[in-house]
């Protein structure tokens, strides 16, 4: 029983997440409860139906059952928002509620590892070849179609 939650738990995730990235242009996922509406430890197709039309009316302000381009924007907008909070509260760290061009410096550590991946024949530089190479690889191994 427990899998078969999971599996739906999952294969939700992925239905609504395409959805909303139709509707927002990318999405937060919800967590099991809210899946759950009526807290009986399970989400059934209908709650998945109910949590989806939520999502898309919270979205069409006007009620008109479609969403305009300023609808769409608003709802990426408030994402925006809520990144760019999150990113100064992680990265702010003389808390003056800004971010100052050494706060926003990439973490060493991470950017030599990046640069290690892509640096194929550590030679100490990315050719336009390894470049490429890394960019198909994103693109067709995550499913971005050439967005990586």
């Amino acid at each position: 029983m427990t899998k078969k939650i999971l599996m739906v738990v999952l294969m939700a995730g992925g239905t609504m997440a395409a959805g909303a990235a139709q509707a927002q242009g990318g999405a937060d996922r919800p967590d099991f409860a809210t899946l759950d509406a009526d807290g009986d430890g399970a989400v059934t197709q209908q709650e998945l139906t109910a949590h989806r039309d939520a999502r898309f009316a919270e979205r069409d302000t006007n009620g008109d059952g479609a969403l305009s381009v300023e609808e769409l924007a608003a709802a990426s907008a408030g994402k925006a928002a809520e990144r760019a909070a999150k990113m100064l509260e992680q990265r702010d760290a003389n808390g003056d509620g800004l971010l100052q061009r050494a706060e926003l410096e990439p973490r060493t550590d991470r950017t030599e590892r990046m640069f290690d991946r892509l640096d194929a024949d550590d030679d100490g530089a990315i050719s336009a070849e390894e470049f490429e190479a890394i960019k198909e690889r994103r693109g067709r191994g995550h499913g971005r179609r050439g967005r990586g």
